[in-house]
């Protein structure tokens, strides 16, 4: 079965058909080229996108990736809001943590490249002119995340990121936020 995917990078974005089978989050995960056939490309500041051919993207390159596929999302989880800046995007959305989850004390790490988050809602920073897309799902390269907003401490999850934690006070009188370097 083809897989549509939009592939998201520093420089603009490419739309088209997966060139291998198996899941998006399978090739993200283990090649080092994600290989589109049938793409279209946008550029940042292109009016409009234009035919591309077969594209070939070095995963490292990928900021954040959507598939017509099943994510295959976590059945049991908590799912925490999060806004993230990584090159000339924002993304906010909601990632997964299992019930219980103490950043503190966890032991369990993300493992591989790309994190997911579900309802998501892309714009380019800084350009509420270009408007937003908005998807079931995307795949985030966690280690392109330059800043994260999130309602707990994320570090290991995005390393390297900026840290803006928005946590509600034990009392319960306002909001504390803290803005700080990665864990």
């Amino acid at each position: 079965m083809a897989i549509r995917v939009e592939v998201y990078t520093s420089g603009g974005m490419a739309s088209g058909i997966l060139a291998r089978s198996g899941p998006l989050r399978e090739v993200l995960s283990s090649e080092d080229r994600l290989q589109l056939e049938g793409t279209v490309w946008q550029g940042l500041d292109d009016p409009a996108p234009r035919p591309a051919g077969t594209v070939v993207i070095a995963i490292d390159d990928i900021l954040f990736a959507v598939a017509d596929d099943e994510p295959g999302a976590p059945v049991h989880a908590a799912w925490h809001h999060v806004v993230l800046d990584s090159g000339p995007y924002t993304l906010e959305g909601e990632l997964a943590t299992m019930p219980g989850f103490d950043p503190g004390r966890s032991l369990a790490r993300p493992s591989g490249e790309f994190v997911l988050l579900r309802d998501v809602r892309l714009s380019l920073q800084g350009r509420p002119e270009a408007g937003a897309s908005v998807g079931d799902h995307a795949l985030v390269n966690r280690y392109a995340v330059e800043r994260i907003e999130a309602d707990l401490m994320l570090g290991f999850f995005f390393p390297g990121a900026a840290i803006a934690s928005t946590q509600t006070t034990t009392a319960g009188l306002g909001t504390a936020q803290a803005v700080g370097g990665a864990a």
